[in-house]
């Protein structure tokens, strides 16, 4: 089996150094241990654990029961929950007239939060366009972001992508609790309009949505953080395949978060870190990332020394067995360090083979990363052509057990030296102050 070929590396360190303390026939977690945690998250009782339904509170009650049973302290409330308040938009309706023709639902995008919005051509509100010739999403993004009210008028070059955004945002959107923000109105046209009618009715709603995060205070360094993380959300029901209509989400992401939780089992049996140790599953990944965004915007990243993000890890990388990429493996030399502390192994760190993905800030670790933490995300998925990938078919059936526990393992020795603070991974350059 792949995990035992780290075996006579960890014979070599419980032997030889004192951070480890199990005899040389123990490993570091049992598959069973795996197996019931794996299950249980991606069972049909959770029914894909969506961000917005009682199925993800149901997860995230199992984690901290799971963390209470480990013996983790509660990072913030006492039920191990970290929760913060978002509001639902449901959009209700909304039309476009654009010099007289009345607009297909695919050829606009409108995105904001207001219950009520009715624009019309003296309504002052300003005009952009994004030409044939303009980066469609750099350009996207930009206005996406803007802080004011906006209308863009599209080339028709990029309607595919318009209608694609439609279908995820048009309906339903997360944003802050802490005001409306600024509507901005896509318009696929030729041309700017000399009279238009825009109208956009939403129903808002407060909700609230949870992290859930334990912790092993470090020894000697208790205010220096090392995070292991995951999102434990995934997409819930989606249409039917035959007679199945929940996504488990098995591979994404209940092998990382069984990844995480593993960790802390292991290192809360050893309790000698002598940096600060915080577990932590993230919600709502899968809707906007909103539950790391909140989890790194509250904690100092200048405390924070590395961030471990698990996603993803119940199949052979494109590598084969026995490895792990590393995504942004450039950016600090985490994976350089944790390589070094597995000489001996045949298991491997990888840069990420994916990087026109730009996955380094499309997962969980983004916001710590920005921030100038070496937060990266540890992952074997092989997105160019895993076809299970958001659909029904993602369950446990389809993963290799013995792939997730050989991950454990490498992660959990490979970080010995983040952990005892002999090792300090370089910062990643900050994209932000």
């Amino acid at each position: 089996m792949k995990y035992s070929l780290l075996l006579p590396l960890l014979s070599t360190l419980f032997l030889s150094s004192s951070a480890f303390s199990q005899t040389p026939s123990q490993s570091i977690i049992d598959k069973p241990y795996i197996e019931r945690i794996l299950n249980t998250l991606a069972s049909d009782d959770m029914k894909g654990r969506h961000a917005l339904t009682e199925n993800a509170d149901r997860a995230a009650d199992f984690i901290a029961q799971e963390f209470r049973l480990i013996g983790l302290n509660s990072y913030t409330e006492s039920n191990y929950r970290q929760t913060f308040f978002m509001q639902q938009v449901s959009r209700l309706n909304s039309s476009i007239t654009w010099d007289g023709n009345i607009l297909e639902q695919s050829s606009f995008l409108i995105l904001g939060d207001e219950t009520h919005t009715r624009w019309n051509a003296s309504s002052n509100i300003p005009v952009y366009t994004i030409t044939k010739k303009d980066d469609f999403a750099s350009s996207f993004r930009a206005f996406a972001q803007s802080n004011e009210n906006a209308i863009i008028v599209v080339d028709p070059t990029f309607n595919s992508f318009i209608a694609r955004f439609n279908k995820i945002y048009n309906k339903e959107n997360i944003v802050s609790a802490t005001g409306s923000s600024a509507t901005k109105v896509f318009v696929i046209a030729d041309k700017i309009a000399k009279d238009f009618e825009i109208v956009s009715n939403n129903n808002v709603k407060a909700i609230s949505l949870s992290n859930v995060a334990g912790v092993i205070p470090g020894k000697s360094k208790p205010n220096k953080y090392v995070i292991f993380s995951a999102h434990y959300d995934h997409i819930g029901i989606i249409k039917s395949e035959g007679q199945d209509s929940i996504a488990n989400g098995a591979d994404d992401d209940a092998s990382g978060t069984t990844a995480m939780i593993s960790l802390a089992k292991y290192y809360k049996s050893l309790n000698n870190n002598e940096r600060t140790l915080i577990f932590v599953a993230f919600t709502a990944e899968e809707i906007g990332m909103f539950g790391s965004k909140y989890f790194s915007n509250n904690i100092n990243a200048d405390s924070v020394v590395a961030m471990i993000n698990i996603e993803m890890i119940g199949k052979d990388a494109k590598f084969g067995p026995n490895s792990l990429y590393i995504t942004g493996y450039d950016k600090s030399n985490l994976g350089s360090l944790m390589q070094q502390n597995l000489i001996g192994s045949s298991f491997k760190f990888y840069p990420d083979p994916y990087p026109q993905q730009n996955l380094f800030y499309r997962s969980d670790n983004a916001v710590l990363a920005a921030l100038g933490v070496p937060a990266h995300t540890f992952s074997t998925s092989q997105i160019d052509k895993d076809e299970f990938y958001h659909t029904v078919k993602d369950d446990v059936s389809t993963l290799d057990i013995d792939n997730i526990k050989s991950s454990i393992e490498a992660i959990a020795i490979g970080a010995t030296g983040i952990i005892n603070g002999s090792q300090t991974p370089s910062r990643v350059e900050k994209l932000k102050d």
